[in-house]
């Protein structure tokens, strides 16, 4: 804990008192570097508070109230994964659980608005449970190394295919054959997407500070003058909680959550936030270079419980339980190594409740390109793939591409951990199993076969 720090130190020098406690030069970074990281971050996933809104409000929820609620959760996570933590990864409100909330619960299973809320709020407190008491962390020791490279690999190809399909560049094959083709390869959101993402590369090779950052803001200002849809709608709008009846805060029904129709609905959002979420954490902090010696997350343990607390809180503001964004990426490949870049994220969701209308302002593919390139920095986790065993490297592959081929980051680690220990057992090599690879493959492909999954 800080306690040395006295007060006086830190009028005297301020940057001492924020160095000392995000441990920033320690960790080889600079409060601008942190700041430009946690901007970064911040517009590669401000498109949430739009993303999540439109899909819970689909399942009938107030949009407005939904709005201040994805505000509330993506500051209340970022806070205290940056002030408690000390780690550079953003919460906010989970798209893949957002979605599973809106269409799976509410409107696939016909679960009211507040008893979907309480689920969300029940999924928090047991995911803290399992997080709290090791549960959590026992399966980070466990995932072998190939499917933990595997994953961040995935997670990669995923994000670089939800940009590209994001600005119409990759769209759903109209006609017979693959599923993918290419979209409209004229249309100015391809275009800017293409030579944003070229543009990147040409910056990050010449280390330009905060270069990820410049490429977003030139795209907005160029669809600000060019693209007719990029409107400026003002500035300030005050967050309306919502007039009688409009507001979600505390409107959760956890009694009626506990009902055995949505008990295994809760325990699916579970299973899915433990490896999507977990998964995530993991290879933000990997690309962020946050390991320990033993490949293990610095202060990872901190980093778990921040983002299962957040769910709790999701659920009693009317949000979608939370987790790690992957587009956290975005601002460590920026340079952000602490938990300021997190807390500069969370203080700019406090200010995003009252600037609400300039989010029209940075278009989906001022953004794709951000999040395409660091789609390709994670790929490149590829060379980390130890080839001379072969079934470890091949499971972590295996894992990646499903991840991609079924749009669900669980499914991939599922495929990857029953090829692996299927794999090992025919090569004869079962003794290099542990129990823990072994008990989470048969959970997982268990959960599947019951057909449990989201």
């Amino acid at each position: 804990m800080h306690h040395e720090s006295t007060v006086v130190e830190e009028d005297t020098s301020r940057k001492g008192g924020l160095d000392g406690y995000f441990k920033i030069s320690q960790r080889g970074s600079s409060v601008k570097q942190e700041v430009v990281a946690g901007l970064t971050t911040f517009l590669a996933m401000v498109y949430s508070v739009i993303v999540v809104p439109s899909m819970l409000g689909a399942a009938g929820f107030n949009q407005g109230a939904v709005f201040i609620a994805t505000c509330l959760v993506a500051a209340f996570g970022s806070l205290l994964m940056g002030l408690w933590a000390n780690l550079p990864m953003a919460i906010g409100c989970a798209i893949s659980l957002t979605a599973f909330t809106a269409f799976s619960l509410v409107l696939g299973q016909g679960i009211s608005i507040p008893v979907a809320l309480g689920a969300v709020f029940l999924m928090g407190v047991v995911f803290t449970a399992i997080t709290v008491t090791g549960v959590r962390q026992w399966i980070l020791t466990n995932l072998p190394s190939g499917i933990a490279h595997g994953t961040g690999i995935g997670i990669g190809l995923f994000l670089l295919l939800i940009a590209a399909n994001g600005v119409g560049l990759v769209v759903q094959n109209p006609h017979d054959g693959l599923p993918v083709a290419l979209g409209e390869f004229t249309s100015l959101p391809v275009l800017m997407s293409i030579v944003g993402l070229a543009a990147i590369f040409g910056l990050e090779k010449r280390q330009v500070p905060g270069g990820i950052l410049l490429v977003i803001i030139a795209i907005s200002i160029f669809g600000l003058i060019f693209d007719p849809n990029v409107t400026y709608q003002g500035l300030f709008a005050m967050p309306s909680f919502g007039g009688e009846g409009e507001s979600l805060l505390g409107t959760m029904d956890i009694m009626g959550a506990l009902n055995p129709v949505v008990i295994p609905s809760v325990l699916a959002l579970v299973m899915t936030a433990i490896f999507d979420a977990t998964g995530t954490i993991r290879a933000v902090a990997g690309q962020a270079k946050l390991l320990d010696k033993d490949g293990q997350i610095i202060d990872g343990g901190k980093a778990l419980t921040s983002d299962s607390v957040s769910s709790i809180f999701a659920g009693f503001v009317g949000g979608a339980p939370a987790a790690v964004y992957i587009e956290s990426a975005a601002g460590t490949a920026a340079g952000g190594k602490t938990g300021l870049t997190a807390t500069v994220v969370g203080g700019l969701f406090v200010l995003l409740l009252f600037l609400s209308p300039l989010s029209y302002l940075v278009p989906a593919y001022a953004t794709a390109p951000a999040l395409m390139y660091v789609g390709l920095l994670m790929m490149s986790n590829v060379s980390k793939l130890d080839m001379s065993d072969s079934v470890d490297a091949l499971s972590g592959l295996m894992c990646a591409v499903f991840i991609v081929l079924t749009g669900n980051i669980v499914t991939g680690i599922m495929l990857g951990f029953g090829s692996l220990v299927i794999g090992r057992v025919i090569s004869g090599e079962a003794k290099r199993l542990n129990v823990g690879t072994v008990i989470i493959a048969i959970v997982l492909v268990a959960f599947y076969a019951g057909g449990w999954a989201i």
